[in-house]
């Protein structure tokens, strides 16, 4: 199967992901893509201890991620996959992992971004990623909890006044 979902949420392994999401999508396995992640072992073990019972995590790099779901490692599995923005989402794609669906579930506002949904803020580099995404076809939705509405993210951007 692979992977089921994919969640752009900046606090990665969390409350809502872990009892919520997961359960939601029927996730075996939370993979949370992030270079800087993957390399400290401290949030890398809080992370774990944020993940349910009974349900494996990774915390990969891009290019390993790439590299395990290309060669199939996971297609035995639910893969719910987790990023801090669609930037890293892009560069999966680059690398060859097809997907059509993202869930923008929550991307905290700094100076830097414009507030797109009540929880989402982009950066003009996050607009560039959801340019190229979209253009290949994915669809992007946001939608922080399962009982939410899942709300066309491109119609969203444009009504604040972001064009693709």
């Amino acid at each position: 199967m692979g992977i089921i979902h994919i969640r752009v949420d900046d606090r990665l392994v969390h409350g809502l992901v872990a009892t919520m999401w997961s359960n939601y999508v029927g996730a075996t396995r939370l993979m949370v893509v992030d270079d800087a992640t993957s390399e400290n072992q401290l949030v890398k073990s809080s992370l774990k201890i944020a993940t349910p019972a009974g349900i494996s995590l990774s915390v990969l790099s891009v290019e390993k991620a790439a590299a395990n779901i290309l060669s199939g490692k996971y297609d035995n599995q639910k893969v719910m996959v987790i990023v801090k923005t669609p930037v890293v989402l892009w560069q999966l794609y680059e690398k060859g992992v097809k997907f059509n669906l993202i869930n923008m579930g929550n991307i905290t506002y700094t100076q830097d971004k414009v507030k797109v949904a009540r929880t989402v803020s982009v950066s003009p580099a996050d607009v560039e990623a959801i340019k190229n995404l979209t253009e290949h076809g994915v669809k992007i939705t946001s939608q922080l909890i399962t009982s939410d509405p899942a709300e066309d993210f491109t119609e969203l951007m444009k009504k604040t006044g972001i064009n693709l």
